[in-house]
């Protein structure tokens, strides 16, 4: 007797403002305004609050109130309907502001135990991408934070951002301590094998899901569709589809707002909503339940194979290109990144709220540039005209934050430059001469003084006198004293053994009462 395992998406991002008032701009620009007041000058919260409105009008409330009838039901008819809501900490936000009847609904969800909410990062961002895992396992642990507070509950499946996955992904949610990853069924992927059946990845044992897309689709994508073959769709014919898949688990799982908002109720979709969960519950092969318990009730049967560079997700071609598909999108992806470790040395909430916020996969869906029907469900969700106006806005923000943040820093650098650590492509590279690396690196200025020791005299020598060190404390540290005096240091006709006693000196007297 297969399970048939829902699990609702439930998201919706901070969409940026498309024109900054020009007041404020200055402002923003001139560096004086508070970083709280630059979240105000950024995002269109009008807009969110009437897109997150609308959603709770048509979706969020009736969607849920079926869904808790349904759950209440069947609670004690020894086939009880149970499924799953993944819910980004971003909504969660949202809701408590201009929805509140949303969180309780979930919450009432919650104490029937028929419902699992599942882990996912708090902002719905990519940063599962990024070289250092720093920032993801931040963002895990406050999305299950928010999840435990205001649904008390506590996740043990996990859905990394729309279903991005791979081998090491996985294996690394699983040294974090999840029981459950939910994925893709991709084709590509699978092979001649179906998506109904419980996988592990290569390397580690935790349970995968992977996801029917194609009976998933059927209601997401094509319920209102007309020229669908299959039109209308009704819970008792989808139930007889779902009734004659073979497998173990057959994993089901769509945005939320398709009940409502992405198919208006005009189209009957709360109506088959309202009826699917009998309609299932009426074969003797079918029963529901949630990924965590499906995930275990049955075996292993296979692994689900993907390397890095073939890391999947659940939108347009499954893959990235949803996101990372043309350099604006790349390039504005690069820049959040190369910013983090300056929001994590300054280690301010409000900034570091703000850099997040800018970091939700949303703003780099709506830089797309695709032809066809994939395109235009990009543009059916972006509040922006072109890819122009979507780039101008992110990018337009984050400069204004790289300003605050370079300003911050070169203000106070023994105060904040001594705690930033550069990813290894920024880091400095000792040289014995043109083209004769060493293998020895320094990613901060902690490292620097501690190598000053290490490194033979002779490279120190030939980066000082080329003004190499110097040009990297001054572009990647703004410690414009501090790389003056190591420039001046290189004109002077010092020995080598004089010049790195020399710097030394330097160095020790900006950072000795720092680093101790």
């Amino acid at each position: 007797m297969p399970d048939i395992v829902f699990m609702f998406e439930v998201h919706q991002p901070y969409r940026l403002r498309k024109n900054i008032p020009l007041q404020l701009l200055r402002k923003a620009l001139e560096g004086t305004i508070t970083p709280a007041k630059l979240v105000e000058v950024f995002f269109d919260n009008e807009l969110n609050k009437y897109v997150l409105e609308r959603a709770t009008r048509r979706c969020y409330v009736p969607a849920t109130k079926i869904l808790l009838e349904n759950v209440e039901y069947f609670k004690n008819t020894g086939k009880p309907f149970k499924f799953s809501l993944s819910i980004s900490g971003v909504f969660i936000e949202q809701a408590r502001k201009w929805a509140p009847e949303v969180i309780e609904l979930f919450q009432e969800l919650a104490s029937t135990g028929m419902v699992e909410f599942i882990e996912q990062t708090y902002y719905h961002s990519l940063v599962s991408l990024y070289p250092d895992k720093e920032e993801f396992i931040e963002q895990l642990g406050m999305h299950n934070q928010v999840i435990r507070d205001e649904i008390g509950y506590n996740p043990t499946s996990i859905e990394n951002t729309e279903f991005i996955y791979n081998n090491e992904i996985a294996c690394f949610l699983e040294n974090l301590g999840y029981k459950v990853v939910l994925t893709e069924g991709v084709d590509q992927v699978l092979g001649w094998r179906s998506p109904n059946y419980v996988y592990r990845p290569w390397g580690c044992s935790i349970r995968v899901l992977t996801r029917n897309y194609r009976l998933s689709d059927d209601v997401g994508y094509r319920f209102s569709d007309k020229n669908w073959d299959q039109y209308p769709l009704t819970a008792d014919k989808y139930a007889a589809w779902l009734a004659a898949t073979p497998g173990d688990v057959v994993f089901i799982a769509m945005d939320y707002e398709t009940f409502g908002e992405h198919h208006w109720p005009e189209t009957g979709i709360h109506e088959f909503l309202k009826w699917l969960p009998g309609e299932i519950l009426k074969y003797d092969n079918l029963s529901t339940e949630t990924p965590s318990i499906a995930a275990y009730k049955y075996p292993v049967r296979d692994v689900y194979d993907v390397p890095g560079w073939a890391t999947i997700s659940w939108a347009d071609e499954r893959d990235l290109s949803a996101w990372l598909g043309n350099d604006f999108q790349k390039l504005a992806f690069q820049l959040h990144m190369s910013i983090e470790p300056y929001v994590k040395a300054l280690d301010d909430p409000e900034i570091t709220r703000l850099w997040r916020m800018l970091g939700i996969s949303d703003h780099y869906y709506y830089m797309a540039t695709k032809p066809g029907s994939v395109g235009e469900v990009h543009a059916y969700f972006s509040p922006y005209k072109n890819l122009a106006l979507s780039f101008k806005v992110l990018l337009d923000a984050m400069d204004i934050l790289v300003g605050y943040i370079v300003k911050t820093i070169s203000e106070n650098p023994r105060k904040y430059a001594i705690r930033i650590k550069l990813p290894w492509d920024k880091a400095f590279h000792f040289h014995l001469g043109i083209g004769r690396p060493l293998g020895i690196v320094a990613r901060s200025i902690e490292e620097l003084v501690k190598l000053v020791d290490k490194v033979p005299v002779e490279s120190i020598a030939f980066h000082i006198r080329r003004g190499d060190l110097a040009n990297w404390i001054r572009n990647m540290f703004y410690w414009e004293e501090l790389a003056r005096e190591i420039e001046e240091l290189g004109k002077k006709p010092l020995s080598v053994e004089e010049l790195v006693k020399e710097l030394k000196r330097i160095l020790l007297s900006h950072t000795s009462r720092i680093t101790k």
